[in-house]
């Protein structure tokens, strides 16, 4: 993407191991080769319990992985679900146990899907996967009494995803009938409006050039909307926080309701490190989280 709203590193990648080094700076421990093990160890002893590897779909990507809180049994607990990110072409559920054990603490029912990644799938195939996904968990939040109280939420390309689905209806209408009730969307450091596509992976993920609109959330914006948490770090250099910006001012202009928070200090990856239980202090954005919630619920 190009440098003055998306950045990659050196060939051209957002690296997983780049991404350990954001948690690894904020959580005081060094990468190792078990990358995500320092944030993830200590949500292995939260307060809930985890449903790991059920299919939503045919393919073995189409899985996904459950966490349900022990406190707060019975209704009104919100159902969220979480898309990791990784340049659309990178990443596994199973690296994300701290986000499912710092939203379970909120009493959410957090449910973190695999999709399909580029080369094996271009656009629409992770979206395809998104809709699919989120549309299994709709229905299980139905099950459990909780269809009001639905949110989608994601981590730099899963952010895209999130507001991508939330927004462009074609995706939900091609797999489910109704299109599910989405109560809110919670997008960290996420890709909203990054057009001219400068690099060639991005462009054949993306293309034909004439299919290259349709893949940026900010041109979808609509009055009615569900509210928005959007959350950046100033000093990303990956995706730069006019994204942000940009995308929150179009959503305002058309009457919607956003929250935006920019930090000062934040790089890319600690807006999603900041969830981790060894990282909280260095930003309150689980809190932000937990107020969104609970205002919209």
């Amino acid at each position: 993407m190009p440098a003055d709203s998306h950045r990659v590193g050196s060939k051209g990648r957002i690296s997983r191991r780049a991404a350990l080094a954001g948690l690894a700076a904020l959580a005081g421990t060094a990468c190792t080769p078990l990358e995500f093990l320092a944030a993830n160890a200590p949500a292995v002893f939260g307060a809930y319990t985890r449903r790991t590897n059920i299919a939503y779909g045919p393919d073995r990507r189409h899985r996904l992985d459950i966490y349900e809180p022990d406190k707060s049994p019975g209704e009104h607990r919100p159902v969220v679900v979480f898309w990791h990110g990784g340049r659309w072409s990178e990443g596994d559920k199973s690296q994300y146990r701290f986000v499912g054990g710092a939203l379970a603490e909120l009493g959410c029912v957090t449910i973190v899907p695999n999709y399909r990644l580029y080369p094996t799938v271009k656009m629409p195939g992770f979206m395809q996967d998104c809709a699919r996904a989120a549309a299994w968990a709709a229905n299980y939040a139905q099950d459990l009494g909780n269809a009001k109280h639905f949110f989608l939420m994601g981590h730099s390309a899963g952010a895209h995803l999130a507001a991508l689905v939330t927004l462009d209806p074609r995706y939900f209408s091609a797999v489910t009938a109704p299109v599910p009730y989405i109560a809110g969307v919670i997008g960290l450091s996420g890709p909203y409006d990054f057009l001219p596509l400068l690099e060639a992976d991005l462009q054949d993920m993306f293309g034909p050039p004439e299919l290259y609109p349709l893949s940026q959330p900010i041109n979808f914006v609509r009055a009615d909307a569900p509210p928005m948490l959007l959350v950046h770090g100033e000093r990303d250099v990956t995706v730069l926080p006019k994204n942000t910006r940009n995308f929150a001012a179009a959503l305002r202009a058309k009457g919607a309701t956003v929250t935006s928070r920019l930090y000062p200090s934040l790089t890319h990856e600690d807006t999603i490190a900041a969830l981790s239980k060894l990282a909280r202090k260095r930003a309150p954005i689980l809190a932000e989280i937990a107020t969104f919630i609970d205002q919209v619920s």
